[in-house]
């Protein structure tokens, strides 16, 4: 019997359909056999609602996964971990460090878990695993730990700290990714590729033998992009040989308009609502 796994967009910036709720975040609800994942949480505020909408059921959720500490990314842990007592949470142990976002003018404000996430996890039930190698979450679903650093032309993609005064930068060594194999390559899962897009698929590419890529789908923080990293982004996606590409959340209207133009028979929307299936191997 073929195993299917079915992802489902929860939160994201953007909405396809009625009755649905968009905000500047990321949440994708995965299902593999009887397994049930949530990779990030969005900011929490439309979490439930559209997970009643859409019909995943996050008490059943066997893991929370955090892509990286962002506020926008763990903010929804509150309303998630009450109802899902006994799901493990996976997250780099700097997810959990202060992180800052510099303006222009010079100020900074707190974009890190918020102190009503951190709450809840003190106080839930499961386990917290830290993920700095490439671990196993489900059966043949991994999350990647730290991702090298690899190329020249990516960094993190804005202007983020570790101290509210902007004077130490952060390396941002808590992002990772989801990734399994699915019959026709791999299948990839960005949070926010605050590592790189580039850097991430190369790490992927390593760890998995050199396995071909399906699909890559979600943030890739390209929102502040240069037109060389743009160029080079696309150049190393078209190498990479990536079958199918969904630019979501982080990315940049500009920069998921450059990616549709570039691969205009690969794009696919991930907007709230968005149900994909992929066979797995």
């Amino acid at each position: 019997m073929d195993r299917v796994v079915h992802i489902t967009v929860l939160a994201e910036n953007s909405v396809g359909r009625r009755g649905l709720l968009a905000e500047h975040g990321l949440a994708l609800w995965i299902e593999m056999d009887d397994r049930h994942l949530l990779f990030d949480t969005g900011q929490g505020a439309v979490l439930m609602h559209n997970a009643e909408q859409l019909d995943a059921h996050l008490e059943r959720a066997d893991a929370v996964v955090l892509s990286h500490g962002h506020y926008d990314h763990a903010g929804g842990l509150e309303h998630v971990l009450p109802v899902a007592p006994r799901a493990g949470v996976y997250a780099h142990p700097a997810a959990f460090d202060q992180k800052y976002l510099r303006y222009d003018d010079g100020t900074s404000r707190d974009i890190g878990v918020p102190p009503s996430s951190q709450r809840a996890l003190h106080g839930h039930a499961g386990s917290l695993i830290q993920t700095e190698q490439p671990t196993e979450i489900l059966p043949g679903l991994f999350v990647t730990g730290a991702i090298p650093r690899r190329t020249s032309y990516e960094d993190t993609g804005g202007p983020f700290f570790s101290d509210a005064e902007c004077q130490v930068a952060d390396p941002l060594l808590d992002d990772q990714a989801l990734f399994f194999a699915s019959r026709r390559g791999t299948v990839v899962l960005l949070g926010c590729a605050h590592a790189g897009v580039v850097n991430t698929l190369y790490h992927i590419r390593e760890v998995t033998d050199g396995r071909p890529f399906h699909a890559v789908m979600g943030g890739m923080h390209l929102v502040r992009a240069t037109r060389d990293r743009m160029a080079r982004t696309i150049a190393a996606l078209r190498e990479l040989g990536v079958e199918r590409l969904g630019p979501a959340h982080c990315t940049g209207w500009a920069a998921t308009a450059e990616l549709w133009n570039a691969f205009p028979e690969q794009c696919f929307p991930c907007t709230v609502g968005t149900k994909l299936g992929f066979e797995a191997e």
